[in-house]
């Protein structure tokens, strides 16, 4: 028999084919952290979330003896009234408790959405720079991707147009159109409403669904009038998506759908199936907490990453020069940004990160990464005003040791 206990069970003979490689054992993160979506320690409601929990659990506690409190595979009944009371009040969305269901975070929700319709051979449309995620399930997933220019109002129409209408000559129908329209990920645009209007149109003529994720739209800042959300004008067309990760703890892993009940029931029916309900007494918790304080921590919140952003984008100014393009975002917590072209930000990971800085290559957030070669992404959610300074300072130190760029005569800080 062969010793097992010298060498290990050979359980790569087993792998199933489409088994990732391996993933490193986690070493921590970088002391200046700039990726992800990671929100301030500071500006977590510890004792507010405290006292929402001993409130909740006191009046409620006792159903967490039952899966799912007895309240259904669509989730707490208190948060999903919440949910669809935010989105009438702030997003134009018209619906109710019964049209919302509550996921283990968003991923779980774009999860749901690519099982409901996707299968190997199937084309999506994306933005041309999106959600990591989307890429690395659609991927798995053995899906065409085709990418859609953006400017600095989201999705080109145009474009568009003339992708779809490419399609359809092929004999193509898309599964969905992506778009992350309010506080694109990573550009951080705000899609205007008549242009919203036209996506819409464009998509009825097409006969094509759109899939709208909304991660991001409580955190515009606070002068800023975002439109409707796209499923407040065509709710029998969209499916949106949402999530608390970024308006109070990702480590909560909650997110939401609303959809029509056709669509909907669909993917109740694959959850359901699939895991014994998400975790309530989170549910529970940002329901009692967020029903009562929502605005205020939102409003609080936005300044605060509003203040960030600008000392970020200040510290890049001073740093980079005229040798960085930077898209200054409407909201959420992201700077998108493009150095030289003959720079490779892929590169540039490993000597930053043992500098102690983590960021974003753009590739990862693109359908065609290697025209994102130069990009990059950094998130300003996490670090404080100093680590974003010094963090940024010392970025631009490596880039310039790995590249000569930018040059010491326009890079101020040593």
């Amino acid at each position: 028999m062969p010793d097992t206990h010298a060498s290990g069970f050979a359980y790569p003979n087993l792998f199933g084919k489409k088994v990732p490689a391996p993933a490193p054992r986690w070493g921590g993160n970088a002391k200046y952290n700039f990726i992800g979506g990671h929100n301030d320690r500071e500006l977590i409601p510890i004792e507010g979330l405290i006292e929402a929990t001993a409130s909740v659990l006191r009046r409620e506690g006792r159903e967490l003896a039952l899966y799912s409190l007895a309240q259904g595979p669509q989730g707490y009944i208190g948060l999903r009234k919440f949910v669809a009371d935010k989105l009438g009040r702030w997003r134009g969305i018209k619906g109710s408790p019964d049209d919302v269901l509550i996921t283990s975070g968003s991923g779980q929700a774009i999860d749901l959405i690519n099982q409901v319709l996707l299968e190997p051979g199937d084309t999506v449309i994306l933005e041309e720079f999106t959600y990591q995620g989307y890429l690395n399930k659609l991927k798995r997933l053995g899906v065409n991707m085709v990418s859609a220019p953006l400017d600095d109002d989201g999705i080109r129409i145009d474009a568009l147009g003339s992708i779809l209408a490419d399609l359809k000559a092929k004999g193509v129908t898309p599964k969905y159109i992506c778009t992350t329209a309010t506080i694109q990920n990573p550009t951080g645009s705000i899609m205007p409403l008549d242009r919203r209007k036209q996506l819409l149109a464009l998509a009825a003529e097409y006969g094509v669904p759109i899939f709208e994720d909304e991660c991001y739209s409580d955190l515009t800042w606070g002068a800023i009038d975002a439109p409707p959300a796209l499923y407040a004008l065509d709710p029998k067309r969209v499916v949106h998506i949402g999530s608390f990760s970024k308006t109070l703890a990702p480590a909560l892993r909650l997110g939401y759908v609303m959809a029509d009940w056709e669509f909907m029931s669909r993917m109740v029916a694959i959850k359901t199936s699939g895991d014994s309900g998400t975790g309530a007494l989170e549910q529970m918790v940002v329901a009692e907490y967020f029903s009562k304080h929502f605005e205020d921590h939102v409003n609080a919140l936005s300044k605060q990453l509003q203040g960030k952003l600008d000392t970020m984008v200040e510290a890049v100014e001073r740093e980079f020069g005229t040798h960085v393009e930077m898209w200054k975002p409407k909201g959420g917590i992201f700077l998108w940004m493009k150095l030289p072209d003959e720079i490779d930000v892929r590169k540039l990971v490993q000597p930053t990160l043992k500098a102690g800085v983590a960021f974003n290559p753009g590739p990862e957030w693109a359908v065609d990464g290697d025209a994102a070669k130069s990009r990059l992404r950094l998130c300003f959610g996490l670090t404080t005003r100093q680590e974003i300074e010094e963090g940024v300072a010392l970025f631009a130190k490596v880039c310039y040791e790995e590249t000569g760029i930018p040059p010491q005569s326009g890079n101020v800080r040593r």
